[in-house]
């Protein structure tokens, strides 16, 4: 970071896989440089003063790289690149200025509405997953599925609460959501005539573990779900260690089968195979390159979140275990993209055109304002990861939100408000990261969870790598 005159600038580089980057974090440029502008830059940067076009012009700036660089660098050559640092930083796309922490106090007053939900249809799983945060879908609390009065009323609370936004999102979650089935049905029906009602549009999502999948549910989710996102964590050995049944055989062999005929069913698209690395499988680079072997093109693997006591928890020691596979990874992602065999990786998915909008970008998902879960029985919590600890009860379908002071302090959590966010090159892709993990870890929502953001620097540096070197194409 660097501190000048009324304002700072944020400037990342990182070599990988044989590219210079040099990441501008306030303009949001990326720029794929040669040794010796990067060289330049990492100079300049060394400065504690933040860099402008009229300051870069001042003859002690070139005479300092010329000292530095001279027996490295032709004196020309150092000139020409001192050239191109300044034309860059004239058109705003390096050393920019931070344009983001004034906004803040309006992103926090912003008005939002409610616009998606995570209904937790069922509170039980027919899984025993040993890493499950959910409790084998009890959440602190007690089995039970959830009635169609009880959903009914869900969307209704929706609808209310979403002032004019069209697009409604409703999630259907567990524990296992099939073995709710029938309610899902129904209340998929019940959404779709309220659409025509309040001039509204739900976009429905489920969230399986397989168990229970059939050619007459994979008709109805084809038919009526935006996205399916199917549980399973790799190779045969690793998913069925920690994704048995209760009597301790593992589920693979049940589920792949039909996960790869929904996917397909579903043209290898509005679907991903989502899993989960533990500290058994640092190799998950693996695991990922086994769902694509398996036919399939949209996946997701999550690192585990766990305690430290438990034996599959991730660790610090293991960051650079971890690190290697994402580089691992991004390179074969590279090679199988170029041969036609290219598949998404979710983690490694980046928009650097567009990306999101900027109330976004400072204050993340919308957990506990936008997006909100419910419990079986109507009680309304910031999101899935919160349900069961009473603290974080905001409400219930019935009453709506009793608890108002929760929404606002979720509302008020940005990167901003993190004293860890503040010089972190990635925080504007991440968003300050997950909520719930920095409550379960510090006892706030306004820290982070340290491994997590050691993971998602790597990865955001592998996604822009690979862009980079699928652009020379």
């Amino acid at each position: 970071m660097y501190i000048g005159k009324g304002y700072i600038a944020l400037i990342h580089q990182y070599q990988n896989n044989g590219y210079n980057i040099v990441m501008d974090v306030y303009s949001g440029a990326v720029h794929v440089v040669d040794e010796l502008c990067y060289d330049v830059i990492a100079k300049l940067s060394k400065e504690n003063e933040a860099h402008t076009a009229k300051t870069l012009k001042e003859p002690c700036v070139l005479k300092g790289l010329k000292k530095e660089l001279g027996q490295k660098y032709e004196e020309g050559e150092i000139e020409d690149a001192l050239a191109d640092v300044i034309e860059l930083t004239e058109a705003g796309r390096l050393f920019a200025e931070d344009a983001y922490e004034c906004m803040i106090e309006e992103v926090k007053k912003r008005k939002t509405v409610v616009k998606a939900l995570c209904l937790h249809i069922a509170h039980d799983c027919n899984l025993a997953c040993k890493y499950c945060f959910a409790e084998e879908g009890e959440y602190h609390g007690r089995r039970a599925l959830m009635s169609f009065e009880v959903g009914k009323k869900a969307l209704d609370f929706l609808i209310a609460n979403s002032g004019n936004r069209h697009n409604l999102e409703v999630d259907f979650f567990g524990g296992e959501p099939l073995m709710n089935w029938q309610v899902v049905k129904d209340l998929v029906a019940y959404g779709r005539e309220q659409e025509k009602i309040h001039d509204k549009h739900f976009r429905f999502t489920i969230t399986t573990n397989g168990v229970l999948l059939n050619d007459e549910v994979q008709e109805f989710v084809n038919k009526e779900m935006d996205n399916v996102v199917l549980s399973l964590d790799g190779r045969k050995d690793v998913n069925d260690r920690m994704r048995p049944f209760r009597n301790g055989k593992g589920s693979y062999d049940l589920i792949v089968p039909k996960f790869q005929k929904l996917a397909k069913s579903r043209n290898q698209e509005r679907y991903y195979v989502r899993g989960t690395f533990t500290r058994d499988n640092l190799d998950f680079s693996n695991d990922i390159l086994h769902f694509a072997d398996l036919g399939f093109k949209q996946m997701s693997i999550e690192p585990v979140v766990g305690e430290e006591s438990d034996p599959y928890a991730i660790r610090e020691e293991d960051i650079p275990v971890i690190n290697e596979e994402y580089d691992k990874l991004a390179k074969i992602m590279i090679e199988r993209e170029k041969e036609g065999k290219g598949f998404n990786f979710f983690h490694f998915m980046i928009d650097l055109d567009g990306g999101p909008c900027v109330a976004k970008r400072l204050s993340g998902c919308g957990s506990g304002t936008e997006y909100l879960a419910v419990t079986p029985w109507g009680d309304l919590y910031p999101c899935h990861q919160f349900v069961g600890q009473v603290e974080f009860l905001m409400g219930n379908v019935d009453e709506g939100i009793v608890r108002p002071e929760i929404a606002d302090d979720f509302r008020s959590c940005n990167v901003y408000s993190k004293d860890k966010c503040r010089d972190c090159f990635a925080k504007f892709y991440c968003s300050g990261g997950c909520m719930a993990n920095s409550y379960n870890f510090h006892g706030t929502i306004h820290d982070t969870y340290d491994i997590g953001c050691e993971m998602q620097r790597k990865r955001v540096e592998c996604a822009i790598m690979m862009k980079a070197a699928l652009a020379e194409e």
